[in-house]
């Protein structure tokens, strides 16, 4: 049988008006060929729905732009579901891909957030990258605790934040608020890859990092009971 994966994407487009943002294309272009490489089934949901804004598609790199080239997965990515809309037994993993737009519309949208606890309470694996982990913020158990409480996390970093001059756009510091939440943020060099991985909780700090926790996470999600 085989795993299923839900790629969650932002459906915010204002980078604080400075310039229009979205999700980052490498960001799901690398992980999902990772994983249907791997015989996983991919589906897509957006916090609103519909067709969600796309940032930094590079054609020249050979896996985005299979993707900008499959029009049937084109055709789906523009036709995304909203987390109320799916059931959290159908899949095993749920990943966050990060972009920008994520810093706005990923923290508080509580449908998304109980997908994910459900999905991780069940047994499932809780994955994100770069910016990503915006969604994870704000991801309580059923014991109360915040998901990242206690455990190892990577993002994109302050210092990050700082060396693409948005220290002073985005609407919180990612490492910040998820140090504040009580999870032990690592990091790489600025750029490099970097991922952590957590028992169920795989996390990557850059668009760099996004094909390298994809690999790190197939053995584990193959691990998985059934």
């Amino acid at each position: 049988m085989s795993r299923n994966v839900l790629f969650v994407l932002t459906s915010h487009n204002d980078l604080g008006g400075v310039r229009p943002t979205g999700f980052y294309l490498s960001e799901l272009a690398h992980p999902y060929h990772v994983f249907t490489r791997a015989g996983f089934d991919a589906d897509f949901i957006s916090v609103q729905g519909g067709q969600p804004p796309m940032d930094g598609a590079d054609p020249s790199d050979p896996e985005q732009k299979a993707v900008l080239d499959d029009a049937a997965l084109m055709a789906r990515l523009s036709a995304t579901r909203r987390a109320a809309d799916v059931n959290a037994d159908d899949y095993d993993l749920i990943f966050y891909v990060g972009g920008h737009g994520t810093m706005w519309d990923f923290p508080d949208d509580q449908d998304l957030a109980s997908l994910a606890s459900r999905i991780y309470e069940r047994g499932g694996m809780v994955a994100a990258v770069c910016h990503g982990p915006a969604g994870l913020v704000n991801i309580r158990l059923s014991d109360g605790q915040y998901l990242v409480s206690g455990k190892r996390v990577a993002a994109f970093t302050n210092d990050e934040e700082r060396a693409v001059n948005l220290s002073d756009v985005v609407p919180f510091h990612l490492e910040t608020r998820l140090i504040e939440r009580g999870a032990h943020h690592t990091k790489g060099s600025n750029f490099e890859p970097h991922v952590e991985i957590d028992g169920r909780l795989a996390t990557g700090q850059n668009p760099a990092s996004a094909r390298p926790l994809a690999e790190a996470i197939v053995p584990i999600l193959n691990d998985l009971p059934r």
